[in-house]
C-alpha cells in the first residue's frame, strides 16, 4: 500500500484481504456470488502495542507485510483512502503464514 495517513492504536492492526483464485485447480470458474470472503490477508499497518499492569509497553508479534490467516468474522470493515480494509485486534489473528 501506498503511504496513508492512517495508524491504528494499541494492539490494533490494518489488514487487506488477499483474493482467493477464482478458479479451480480443475479449471472450474468460480462465479461471485459462491464464494467467501477471504480469510487470508496482508498487513498494512500495526498499532504501538498494549502496556501492561507497571505501564511497559509490550509490542505486537506481528509487522507491516506479514500475510496472516484470521477469522470469519474477525475486524471491522473500512475504506481508506479508496481501499477497503480490516481492523482488527492482534488476538484475532490465527496465525502469520510463512
Amino acid at each position: 500500500m501506498t503511504s496513508t495517513n492512517f495508524r491504528p492504536l494499541h494492539d490494533r492492526v490494518v489488514v487487506r484481504r488477499i483474493e482467493a483464485e477464482a478458479k479451480t485447480k480443475g479449471g472450474i470458474i468460480i462465479p461471485d456470488t459462491a464464494k467467501e470472503k477471504p480469510q487470508e490477508g496482508e498487513i498494512v499497518a500495526v498499532g504501538t502495542g498494549t502496556r501492561d499492569d507497571k505501564g511497559a509497553l509490550i509490542a505486537l508479534d506481528v509487522k507491516a507485510g506479514d500475510r496472516i490467516l484470521f477469522g470469519k468474522w474477525s475486524g471491522t470493515e473500512v475504506k481508506i483512502n479508496g481501499e477497503d480494509l480490516l481492523i482488527m485486534k492482534e488476538a484475532d489473528i490465527m496465525g502469520v503464514i510463512g
